[in-house]
């Protein structure tokens, strides 16, 4: 990944393939962004008007480049858009900041080093500018033969090191700004490399064999029931999704815990390394990238290795419901019940409502430990993403205090979220002749009858959430900002903001 540094130095003296300024959009044109001082006046004062004339406005994600002054030692200077100009003595958005790196560290594909000479007003712009250089300069290219010599003589390989300038590198608070972009930046890139795996490679065996080896590198606690540990549990859900699979199913409970914690989060991710739909089979077209139907699972893998790797005083515990869903003779069929490990039985009325059903199981589980909250995270329903569309997730909860701190905190970090309900006429529909409760119900407003159907899975008294990132974890569509084209790593961020709002006592 990227190395990222903290420099003082002047922008005109530092060795660099490029330096990195924003420029803002201006009530008259474009401004020359804070930061940047040193380069406006190496062209007299007068940078926003050549921008200007190159066509550049300041707009957000737009990219201008163009030859650096004479007597500087980088030859080139790359303006990057940062959106409106905010108010006097107001600073920079992070998001702002943190979507200009990553568009300027994607444009820099193949540069060894450059500088970012961004608005840094406090540690947090640091820690903004990081993260997007991070996750704007990731790639996958672990299937392209001989990856590694292409990058060496089409000169493709990332960013190799990016320096921020403005930032202090003996500052405590700058260090660690540092320190946490990288930590939550490896960590989600991680869940994307995994989201982007075929599903030939990423079984659910394999899924677990990756969780074991970040356990052992990060000293985590963790447990893998396989099928027959599964049988014996009483684990018909994640047994039921996964038994039409040569690949059988697993449940991985991982586990991190500080010594002086007295707060306990439990995350719950779906984890279907892929979904045919079963005997319910997904139609032409609908199927092709069903390889990211484990990114919840991949989300809650990434928060917990992230929360071990900056020491947050929370105990956070990860379950991950991990199965392919697949037709065959062994398959679930419409119309089969399911003995759910909770006690309670479903009636299958459509085997590609699967993923409620992996995570009624792990839902359950998690709530045997009685934590402080439950936040479980799935591509769980097309209807979500025809309500918010491809960018923004959805939160359910049966609190509305937590929903609410939930979707500040998505907000807060960058991603774009939005409070859904939970309408208790729509639970009606759910009701089975045969059993305790279907797996559909009403067709319209489906999004919300599948966060209906896994609260009927929680432990009593337990505070709980469901976000649906159906339309945001897989982007189908080219790059923007420091999102790259297949796995996002949708709601890591978010997770990783609950639990650090959690250990500093500012979730109640």
């Amino acid at each position: 990944m990227t190395a990222l540094t903290l420099s003082t130095a002047a922008a005109p003296g530092l060795r660099a393939d490029a330096i990195v300024i924003g420029v803002a959009k201006g009530a008259k044109g474009p401004v020359v962004a804070p930061g940047a001082e040193a380069v406006d006046k190496a062209y007299d004062g007068k940078l926003a008007g050549v921008l200007e004339t190159l066509g550049a406005s300041g707009a957000e994600g737009e990219l201008t480049k163009l030859p650096a002054p004479a007597g500087f030692k980088a030859p080139l200077v790359v303006a990057v858009g940062l959106g409106a100009e905010p108010e006097k003595d107001a600073g920079y958005d992070a998001e702002a900041l943190r979507k200009a790196a990553g568009v300027a560290a994607r444009a820099l594909t193949g540069a060894r080093k450059a500088a970012f000479a961004l608005p840094v007003d406090d540690s947090g712009a640091i820690g903004a500018i990081g993260e997007g250089v991070l996750l704007g300069a990731y790639a996958f290219d672990t299937y392209k033969e001989s990856a590694k010599d292409a990058r060496a003589k089409n000169g493709k390989a990332p960013l190799a090191e990016a320096v921020v300038l403005g930032g202090k590198p003996r500052d405590a608070a700058h260090k660690g700004a540092v320190a946490r972009a990288v930590a939550v930046s490896e960590e989600l890139n991680r869940a994307r490399d995994l989201i982007n795996m075929p599903p030939n490679d990423l079984t659910p065996q394999a899924f677990a064999g990756v969780a074991q080896g970040a356990a052992k590198e990060h000293g985590l606690k963790i447990q893998v029931l396989d099928e027959k540990a599964l049988v014996k549990g009483g684990y018909g859900g994640i047994l039921g999704v996964g038994g039409g699979s040569a690949a059988t199913p697993r449940l991985v409970k991982l586990s991190y815990s500080h010594p002086k914690a007295d707060k306990h989060l439990a995350l719950v991710g779906k984890g279907i390394t892929y979904d045919s739909g079963g005997i319910s089979l997904k139609p032409a077209g609908h199927n092709e990238t069903m390889k990211c139907d484990m990114s919840g699972a991949a989300a809650v893998f990434a928060a917990v290795v992230a929360a071990a790797r900056l020491g947050l005083r929370v105990n956070v515990t990860g379950w991950l419901a991990l199965a392919e869903n697949m037709p065959s003779g062994s398959a679930v069929r419409p119309g089969d019940v399911l003995h759910m490990y909770s006690g309670k039985t479903v009636e299958v009325l459509n085997t590609d409502a699967e993923g409620r059903l992996v995570l009624a199981d792990a839902l359950w589980a998690a709530s045997q430990e009685a934590p402080d909250a439950i936040v479980d995270v799935a591509t769980l329903t097309g209807a979500m993403v025809l309500a918010l569309g491809s960018r923004t997730f959805g939160i359910m909860a049966n609190d509305e205090a937590f929903r609410s701190a939930l979707h500040e905190a998505a907000e807060e970090v960058g991603e774009p979220a939005w409070q859904m309900p939970l309408p208790e006429h729509l639970r009606k529909g759910m009701d089975s002749s045969v059993a305790d409760i279907a797996n559909m119900g009403e067709r319209m407003g489906g999004g919300l009858v599948a966060g209906l159907f896994l609260r009927e899975f929680v432990g009593e008294g337990i505070t709980w959430a469901h976000l649906d990132i159906a339309g945001p974890a897989f982007n189908e569509g080219g790059p923007f900002g420091y999102t790259p084209k297949g796995g996002t790593g949708s709601a890591v961020r978010t997770l990783v903001r609950l639990a650090e709002l959690t250990a500093a006592g500012d979730l109640g």
